[in-house]
């Protein structure tokens, strides 16, 4: 993604997004942030190199319209950047952090097992429709199956490509995810064999490169499409939306969760399968999975204490802040 930026910051702020990218991030949105901010920076005039106090804090006042998950973004964008300048040898003044509290927490809603085969349930009652969504009735209950025991990012599994898909051996690939990462994701054999059946029924003149998951031939599913399908199968399995959630993105804290408790129950231990885990979510660090098993903490707590005793500690110094959740 190539954007233009016009400030007295703009070879900077070009630089630190190159710099990000070299670490491995997409850094996609946060470019399209810091055009806000170069905007912003233009509108104050801004000629010499230099950031103050009262320009940084007026981008950073809470608008009253504003949403604290995005008041915390913005904010922490800026910091970044600030910070970034600063280490150049620029006059700059960083954010602190944590204005006005720390980011939102992350509730995420663990699905149990009776709301799971009610939304299932109501997936399988999919109807496709031949102008529009060609496929749908198809797709949707094979799409979320996957979606919900893989424990994958909802735009990994929607972005899939024929090539990436390996019926014959139950597993698929995973292509530049987050941190630019390829990983191997295991499915599910049942899973596998109804991965081959839409391969028949939708991709017979298909190029490897077509999404497997197509709305229609060359062109993926929308999150708009798969959001506005999801909260369809809420309302018909009977589970509440708040307005908050659930969310789709719950489907994989439940895996993590339900991955755990199996594991306890099996007898397993927990901290030799915790780089497993790690792999399966597509995680750079164990501080990412961290933020996961502190949910899990907090509802299952015999699950932590299973982890304790055995003397790990990883979730010990975890905040909430300045984290995406993903």
């Amino acid at each position: 993604m190539q954007l233009q930026y016009n400030s007295v910051f703009s070879k900077e702020i070009m630089d630190y997004i190159d710099s990000k990218r070299a670490l491995g991030c997409k850094y996609d949105s946060e470019s399209l942030a810091l055009r806000r901010i170069d905007r912003f920076l233009v509108g104050e005039g801004l000629t010499e190199k230099s950031i103050s106090k009262d320009v940084c804090m007026k981008w950073c006042s809470k608008r009253s319209y504003e949403k604290q998950c995005n008041f915390h973004h913005r904010t922490s964008i800026m910091r970044g950047f600030a910070s970034y300048l600063v280490d150049m040898g620029f006059t700059a003044f960083v954010p602190p952090l944590n204005m006005g509290g720390k980011g939102p927490k992350y509730d995420a809603h663990i699905y149990t097992e009776d709301e799971l085969r009610r939304f299932f349930a109501a997936v399988d009652t999919s109807i496709s429709l031949p102008s529009e969504c060609p496929y749908r009735g198809q797709v949707m209950p094979v799409f979320f199956r996957i979606l919900y025991t893989s424990g994958m990012r909802v735009s990994e599994l929607r972005l899939l490509q024929l090539q990436d898909m390996h019926e014959d051996e139950c597993y698929l690939t995973i292509r530049n995810g987050k941190n630019n990462k390829d990983r191997i994701v295991p499915i599910h054999p049942e899973l596998a064999s109804r991965c081959a059946a839409l391969r028949l029924s939708m991709h017979q003149t298909s190029s490897q490169y077509e999404f497997f998951f197509m709305k229609v031939p060359g062109k993926a599913m929308t999150l708009q499409n798969l959001y506005h399908n999801f909260r369809r199968y809420l309302e018909k399995a009977d589970i509440p939306h708040t307005g908050e959630g659930p969310r789709i993105h719950d489907f994989r804290w439940t895996y993590c969760v339900n991955r755990l408790r199996k594991w306890v129950e099996e007898g397993k231990d927990l901290n030799s399968l915790l780089p497993y885990l790690k792999t399966m979510l597509g995680h750079e660090t164990f501080y990412e999975t961290a933020y996961y098993l502190k949910i899990t903490e907090e509802l299952f707590p015999i699950i932590m204490m299973k982890l304790k005793s055995n003397g790990s500690d990883i979730i010990k110094e975890v905040d909430d802040a300045d984290f995406d959740y993903n």
